[in-house]
């Protein structure tokens, strides 16, 4: 398994951004498949986004398509999550998850939580209105 730290979560007003960062751990990052989820208290946690591990590649849910976008680092080990325009119902905790084990990269399958073999603790992001 890979050690994931999330960070760059906190409290922003409504139509605010941030930008979450993931480090990975392992010397072939740039064979994972990395993803983001969400948890609202309450709620069963959901897929924001996913990047192939070239970074040519990227899926997002449709509640934050236009708003968020996944990119890559394979050099600094690092997956992002820039987050605009956010709302108060993005306010959840957020995952940085991957899979390590070369899966491929089929959207019915990397958009699911089961695909992932890792996990990091999660950073809370906020969203005042």
């Amino acid at each position: 398994q890979v050690q994931l730290v999330e960070s760059g979560g906190g409290l922003v007003q409504a139509g605010g951004s941030l930008r979450l960062s993931c480090v990975a751990s392992g010397r072939t990052f740039s064979s994972y498949v990395m993803g983001w989820f969400r948890q609202a208290p309450g709620k069963e946690r959901e897929f924001v986004a996913t990047i192939n591990p070239s970074g040519s590649t990227t899926y997002s849910a449709d509640s934050v398509k236009d708003r968020f976008a996944i990119s890559r680092d394979n050099d600094k080990n690092t997956v992002y999550l820039q987050m605009f325009s956010l709302k108060p119902e993005d306010t959840a905790v957020y995952y940085c998850a991957a899979d390590s084990r070369g899966s491929r990269f089929f959207r019915v399958v990397v958009t699911t939580t089961t695909f992932y073999d890792s996990w990091g603790q999660g950073t809370q992001v906020t969203v005042s209105s």
